[in-house]
């Protein structure tokens, strides 16, 4: 869970948070949005719920922008390990990765279940 103002602070610098923690794909898809700030910070919930969830918090080798949020074709959130992230997570043996998104104007929350 996260404050949307905290997101919205940090990815209206141009300090290159935007870039650190999401991936392109992410940001193309916040952009456009009318109200971006809550799109980033579902997803920003997401990561941070995915590095709780398999029990190891930020490991070396692993990038924000690595775990990303993508929508299946029916618009359902499914999350991706990209690149370097992914390799260093492959020894878990993760078969299934379950995420839920919720967003209101001021407030982010996401669940994720590791199988």
């Amino acid at each position: 869970m996260i404050e949307v103002s905290r997101v919205a602070n940090k990815i209206g610098k141009e300090s290159g948070f935007r870039e650190m923690v999401f991936s392109e794909k992410e940001i193309n898809y916040c952009e456009p949005k009318a109200n971006k700030a809550e799109h980033y910070a579902a997803r920003f919930a997401a990561k941070e719920a995915f590095l709780k969830a398999i029990g190891t918090g930020w490991k070396n080798g692993t990038a924000l922008n690595e775990i990303e949020i993508q929508h299946d074709d029916e618009g359902s959130p499914e999350l991706h390990l990209l690149g370097e992230t992914a390799k260093t997570l492959a020894s878990m043996g993760i078969n299934k990765i379950h995420v839920s998104l919720s967003h209101l104007k001021s407030i982010a929350s996401a669940v994720v279940v590791v199988e």
